[in-house]
């Protein structure tokens, strides 16, 4: 947003705060991606269609406008679990597939559309730094390789391969995923607000939702009356769910480096621009920005008492040291640069780590939520998987697996605080010990970890 001049937060005279009752045909809560993206899939299926986007703040100002910006097809949750919950393989198969389409259904898009996002296919490069992680590398292209992704879309590298696209100091092999895109996120979501304003679509910014019920959402000032409301809130969602225990928000923050020079560039290499990120139990992830500086994100202190969101995303003191120290150890040639801004958002985790897409016809009342930080593919899937079902269709992507899903609830507070941060810390501290000891074999913390969250495939 600073890069384009904009101050975050800023409301658009042409989407004022709701101060009348109205009526419209579908109601939206949230002005984020799945909103935006949801408006826009039924306007396509049914130009027709009053559609309003009720926004507490303004359109994008969560995580839709404060991610890193991965285009990615990795699938929101656990592969095993979808096709289990479907009963059959073929529906993870199948996800994991359409997830690898909606990529580039997206780009296409941006370019049709001519949105200002910045968007080029980069690909991901991931890097393992010791040979514990690149097991689990090899693990890992192994089981997409079984979930339907081809040898053309995913590849192993040696550690000659990495530093010929990046130099990343440690770095043993990794691997690369040709697929992925990169868009600046800021761009996507104001570009997108701005598309469905043209297919016809109304938002209303500065209009917080105190209620949802059937047929209706209401604000301090007025409400909305519509056969169907769709909540498209994710990490945000505590406020105005009512089941507030299916989602939790999970803290991520960014720092992003001042622009670097030629000379840095030149010995980091990264000429293609690809997506990066590292094989670690709390990873990182990165990208190089169009103005030559590095943006660089992880989990930080990864949950609030509670519940809380975080407001306007300011990062403490030690999120933003862990996240230098991690960029500094990888590319020491950064040490000698500023850090320019940082920020931090929520995503959204349902307690199994998988998304749902859910719709009661008898209420009116649907959502999409639960992407557990692959929210920028998977919002335009699940968005679109919502908009079929809505629609009465019973086939295409309102079949995929995460529709009509119900995960159990979050255990209560401070259990939920608790297992949260037991988990992340099992994880820093298997990190900490394969790094310190170049471990081979993956710490046995890490496998407790994953397994009691639910996320070993």
């Amino acid at each position: 947003m600073a890069s384009r001049g904009i101050r975050p937060g800023r409301r658009d005279p042409a989407r004022p705060r709701l101060t009348a009752d109205t009526n419209a045909d579908v109601c939206i809560v949230g002005a984020g991606l799945t909103g935006l993206w949801a408006a826009y899939h039924l306007k396509r299926l049914d130009p027709s269609l009053d559609v309003v986007i009720l926004e507490r703040e303004t359109a994008g100002y969560g995580a839709s406008g404060r991610n890193a910006g991965w285009l990615s097809p990795l699938v929101p949750g656990n592969r095993r679990v979808f096709s289990r919950t479907a009963g059959t393989r073929e529906a993870g198969v199948r996800l994991q597939r359409r997830m690898l389409e909606a990529v580039d259904e997206v780009l296409g898009i941006i370019r049709d559309e001519r949105i200002d996002a910045h968007a080029i296919r980069s690909g991901n490069l991931v890097v393992a730094r010791n040979e514990a992680a690149m097991q689990r590398l090899r693990g890992r292209l192994a089981g997409d390789r079984s979930w339907g992704l081809r040898a053309d879309e995913g590849s192993e590298l040696s550690a000659g391969e990495v530093a010929e696209r990046i130099r990343v100091h440690g770095a043993v092999g990794g691997l690369f995923y040709p697929v992925v895109g990169r868009v600046d996120p800021g761009g996507l979501v104001r570009g997108l607000a701005e598309l469905v304003e043209r297919l016809g679509v109304r938002i209303h910014e500065d209009s917080a939702v105190t209620e949802i019920e059937s047929r209706v959402a209401g604000t301090a000032e007025g409400s909305v009356h519509a056969p169907v409301i769709l909540r498209c809130t994710e990490g945000y969602s505590v406020d105005v769910a009512s089941d507030r225990r299916r989602i939790i928000p999970v803290n991520s923050s960014i720092i992003i480096t001042e622009p670097l020079p030629a000379e840095v560039w030149a010995e980091i290499g990264w000429g293609s621009r690809e997506l990066f990120s590292d094989a670690a139990h709390v990873f990182s992830y990165a990208q190089q920005t169009d103005d030559r500086r590095i943006l660089i994100g992880g989990r930080g202190h990864p949950y609030r008492f509670g519940s809380g969101t975080g407001g306007a995303g300011g990062v403490d003191r030690a999120t933003i040291a862990a996240l230098t120290g991690r960029l500094h150890a990888m590319f020491p040639a950064t040490a000698r640069h500023a850090i320019d801004h940082s920020w931090s958002g929520v995503i959204g985790v349902t307690r199994d780590w998988c998304a749902s897409v859910r719709f009661d016809r008898a209420t009116g009342l649907g959502l999409a939520q639960g992407y557990a930080g692959h929210g920028v593919t998977s919002a335009y899937l699940a968005a679109k998987s919502l908009a079929e079902v809505v629609l009465g269709e019973s086939d295409g992507d309102a079949s995929l697996p995460w529709v009509g899903r119900q995960t159990r609830s979050w255990e209560p507070e401070p259990v939920r605080w608790l297992g949260v941060h037991a988990m992340y810390r099992m994880f820093s501290f298997a990190d900490w010990s394969e790094e310190r000891s170049h471990a081979t074999r993956t710490s046995l913390f890490a496998s407790l970890g994953s397994r009691l969250a639910g996320l070993h495939e």
